[in-house]
């Protein structure tokens, strides 16, 4: 009995090492001056492309951008002739660092015990040496909201940057949305008593009354104060409808996670102004009466109705295949999206909706030199990605996939021999 714990507890650790792997890529350093990108094709988002344009970062910052721009004086040059230079790309919902092999237990984090985790916030639990995050950055995906899931309050969502050596280094903002679960009138009378409860906590909190210090109450300051939205996953009109009312009572800031039927409440949603986030082009019909386009086409009709939206993959890989986010945009500019408004809805249009706009999305003086430089459009599969950076640190775009893709290269080349 005594042997076989023993080989049992050996064989246990084994698989853990072997869950827990690093991956091999080492975060890029800070460039020691000025970088300029200089006659690329520059696309800020924000604005209109610039042909052979320069673009200048220093310390982490864009410092210039556009056609007649002074290279400093002892600058890295980057010539990029005939290249595109695009911000980062962001993926506005995801499990990414919180998750890396589905099977296996023990690398899954994204979920706690309770229904009502307010106090939970993902940022402190996302592992920075995953073997997903090389993947991602991979193909220009350098952004993240990674949410966790579980209960009717399933904590705080962070908005990350997909390089650091630790989850210091990758947070861009620590609370960027409540994520909550309705599905039910009974849910929502559930969470209105809470809201309820954790007003009169914040309440007596601001009074110095002599109360019981709760985390989870504690953790609802800033929804309260309409500094954090609350993230709440609706897909047909009743439930959208109920997640608004809910919101409008309470007085708190929404946005619609799914946003399958958002069409069907322009009214509602353009009034408060509320955004979605499109949980997946890459999806099926809700319904089997429902066009067999309807996913396809509802950044179209969402634009249409004058409804901010953001795309996601979240639907179709949360984790995993995150690095076809800009598949998910090219489908649905083949089904009427402009490649501009595409292009917007995984960049600029996730920063503005998550509150990061500041700092991330285009290409803009004083923003993160958060960017990349590629070989044509980013949303065609055979495009590219030739360099990256984050926050003006040059991004090791190796992956375990591209190594083994190498590695095999030199075996059948040797095979030939």
């Amino acid at each position: 009995m005594h042997i076989s714990i023993r080989l049992r507890t050996i064989l246990i650790l084994a698989c853990l090492v072997g869950v827990s792997s690093a991956s091999d890529q080492i975060p890029g350093a800070m460039p020691k001056g000025p970088v300029a990108i200089v006659g690329a094709t520059i696309h800020p988002v924000s604005g209109p492309a610039i042909k052979q344009g320069v673009l200048v970062f220093e310390k982490g910052r864009i410092t210039a951008v556009g056609d007649k721009v002074p290279v400093p004086k002892g600058a890295q040059v980057i010539k990029a002739n005939g290249k595109h230079v695009y911000p980062g790309m962001f993926e506005p919902y995801s499990r990414i660092g919180l998750t890396e092999i589905s099977s296996v237990r023990a690398s899954n984090d994204y979920r706690e015990s309770g229904s009502l985790n307010p106090n939970v916030k993902a940022h402190v639990s996302v592992d920075p040496d995953g073997e997903i995050i090389p993947v991602t950055r991979s193909n220009g995906v350098l952004l993240t909201m990674t949410a966790p899931a579980g209960g009717l309050i399933s904590g705080q969502s962070a908005v990350l940057q997909l390089d650091g050596w630790t989850y210091e280094d990758m947070t861009v903002l620590p609370r960027a949305g409540m994520i909550i679960s309705m599905d039910s009138q009974e849910e929502k009378e559930r969470l209105a008593e809470f809201f309820d409860e954790a007003r009169r906590y914040n309440q007596g909190q601001e009074a110095k009354s002599k109360i019981l210090h709760d985390a989870r109450l504690e953790s609802m300051d800033k929804v309260l104060s309409g500094e954090q939205p609350i993230i709440i996953h609706a897909d047909r009109a009743n439930d959208i409808t109920r997640a608004i009312t809910f919101a409008t009572e309470q007085e708190v800031k929404l946005v619609i996670f799914g946003g399958y039927d958002a069409p069907q409440c322009r009214e509602l949603m353009k009034k408060y102004d509320i955004p979605v986030i499109v949980s997946a082009i890459h999806r099926n019909p809700r319904r089997r009466d429902d066009p067999y386009d309807a996913a396809y086409t509802l950044a179209k009709r969402l634009q249409d109705a004058g409804i901010r939206f953001c795309i996601s993959g979240y639907e179709r890989s949360n984790a995993w295949n995150v690095r076809n986010l800009p598949y998910h945009a090219a489908t649905a500019v083949a089904f009427g999206l402009s490649k501009e408004e595409a292009m917007r809805a995984i960049t600029l249009s996730p920063a503005e909706i998550l509150g990061v706009a500041d700092k991330v999305g285009s290409l803009e003086k004083g923003k993160d030199a958060t960017l990349i430089l590629c070989d044509g459009d980013p949303l065609e599969a055979a495009t590219q990605i030739q360099s990256a950076w984050i926050a003006g640190k040059p991004v090791d775009l190796s992956n375990k996939q591209t190594m083994l893709y190498e590695k095999y290269q030199q075996k059948y080349q040797q095979s030939k021999k």
